[in-house]
């Protein structure tokens, strides 16, 4: 995921904000270019067993789909966002806050046909914020269970993607400090 950069200024803002009476005047501060960082949440799968591919790609689904977060595998000795456990009951996701939670992948489910991509991209869609929206067409991501078992879709659809964006807004990056005309941080 990279930065990204918003401009909230428009051509109008601009001709009328710059000219003055006749005299050219500089942009506001505000109108600066600036990055916005997608909020990081780490996740640990190495509880997940048999699933541990689909949970990558479920995270790597979001990713695409959405820019305000970015789901990331744990780095070694650091504490992840969400723990990802394979066991023998129905898939769930028990989240503690937003981006925060445990996410079981079910053998159950997967037993009785479901696809675990679907399955994992559902579930890590709780810790993001999404609600089951049953019953519900194979489009949605957040359908579940109720979209059957033939339904193997494990991408969000455009609401529940507005959703997860509206969940986690951009915030701007660390701001830059100038000083002198010199950039102090970034």
């Amino acid at each position: 995921m990279q930065a990204r950069t918003f401009v909230p200024i428009l051509a109008a803002t601009l001709a009328a904000g710059l000219i003055t009476a006749g005299q050219a005047q500089a942009a506001p501060a505000e109108a600066d270019a600036r990055p916005l960082a997608a909020r990081v949440v780490t996740y640990d799968a190495s509880a997940s067993a048999e699933f541990r591919a689909a949970v990558d790609r479920g995270a790597a689904i979001w990713n695409e789909s959405v820019d305000n977060v970015e789901l990331r595998p744990v780095a070694a000795g650091q504490r992840a966002n969400i723990r990802v456990l394979a066991d023998n009951g129905w898939p769930r996701a028990l989240t503690t806050s937003l981006g925060n939670g445990t996410v079981y992948i079910g053998r159950q489910a997967v037993d009785q046909g479901y696809n675990t991509v679907r399955i994992s991209s559902h579930e890590l869609g709780h810790i993001l914020g999404l609600p089951d929206r049953k019953p519900g067409p194979c489009s949605s991501l957040m359908s579940g269970s109720s979209a059957g078992v033939p339904c193997t879709n494990p991408y969000p659809d455009a609401a529940e993607k507005s959703q997860v964006e509206g969940n986690f807004g951009l915030a701007p990056a660390r701001p830059a400090v100038v000083r002198h005309g010199v950039v102090l941080m970034n």
